[in-house]
This record gives C-alpha cells, structure tokens and sequence, in this order.
C-alpha cells in the first residue's frame, strides 16, 4: 500500500513548532507577569490594612493625662469649651438614648450635678452617635438639666478614644483626667470618691 500523505518539509515543520513554543513562552510570560502583579497588589493591600490598624489603635487609646479640648453646642444651643472651664472640676459624661447602661446612672448623674453645681463642679453631657428627637425624649425622661449636647462627626469621642458608651471622665481643675469610668456610675458614695479628686 502506498503512503500517500504529504511529509512535512523539516524546514516548515521546524518553524511550526518553534511558533508554537514562541506562543506557549509569551503565554507563560504573561501569566508570570499578571502573578507578580497580583501579588504586589496584595503586598500593598495587607501593608495599607496594617497601617490603619496602627492608627486606629492609636487614634482610639483612651485620653490620659492632659485633656484633649473639645468645644460642643448645646442642644440648647450653647457653645461650650473645655478650655473655658480651667479652674473647675470637670465630669465629661458620653451617653446615648439607646443605650441601656445609660439609663442606669442617668438619675444619680443629675442628682448629684444639682447638688454640686455652685461648688465648682461641671457636669457635661456628650451624645454619641444618636438621633436628636430620641436624645432629648431621654433627657426629658429623667429632667437632666446639666448641659448635653451632641458630639457631632464624633469628634470629642475620637479624641478621648471611648469604645462605648458610658464612659465618664473626671478632669482636675488644672485640666488634667484624673480618672475614667467605663461602664455606668450607680454608687453615689464612688462618684463623691471620684469628686473630691477634682474639686477645686
């Protein structure tokens, strides 16, 4: 029987499989090439992810020593600094109308506030993440009459670095925090502890 298909001259048959390697390469180099890409891609994500975390749990320590200043408008609409008060006793009180803590030192926060307000005591009232008409529905509820007002974009709480409400910190009068309490104040014989470190 005879062989009637074509042979392949060496020479053509040399250059199709040298194409066809050339093809393969460049495929290869390609997929190396979108490999390193990825994996720098994702060296840069995981470095820029630590960063912010360094930051954020710097920028989220609680405040010691000195205190950060602040300024807040009243829901009243008073503007009131912390650079003001130098010289008094100073109870920085962050709170919210959700929350259930809240409520339970809610009476003996006011309680005491009108019982020390003309002896160079400060109460104030910092509204974290709230909704204005629930906030004053709370502060009606139990006739909080010391200045409260709403910590707008949060800012007094970045700077004092709470992570949750209550959280109360008491400020000498030389403007330094000698104290912080996290978690609800119910014992009125502590928060009278707390003020005699404050008072003026």
């Amino acid at each position: 029987m005879t062989d009637t298909t074509t042979p392949i001259p060496p020479t053509e048959h040399g250059a199709f499989v040298a194409g066809g390697d050339g093809a393969a390469a460049q495929r290869q180099k390609a997929v190396r090439m979108w490999q390193g890409i990825i994996v720098l891609v994702l060296v840069a994500f995981v470095i820029m992810l630590a960063w912010q975390l360094i930051r954020s749990n710097t920028s989220e320590r609680r405040a010691s020593g000195e205190a950060p200043p602040f300024a807040f408008t009243t829901f009243e609409g008073e503007t009131i600094a912390l650079s003001d008060l130098r010289g008094k006793g100073v109870v920085v009180n962050f709170w919210a109308s959700w929350c259930d803590p809240c409520r339970d030192e809610a009476e003996l926060l006011e309680l005491t506030w009108r019982r020390e307000q003309n002896n160079g005591i400060v109460f104030l009232g910092l509204d974290y993440l709230d909704q204005e008409p629930a906030a004053k529905a709370y502060l009606a509820e139990f006739d909080i009459t010391y200045p409260n007002g709403p910590d707008l974009q949060s800012a007094a709480a970045r700077r004092y670095g709470i992570q949750g409400v209550p959280e109360t910190f008491f400020i000498d009068p030389q403007g330094n925090i000698v104290e912080v309490v996290i978690g609800p104040i119910t014992s009125q014989g502590y928060m009278d502890e707390l003020l005699d470190r404050i008072r003026p």
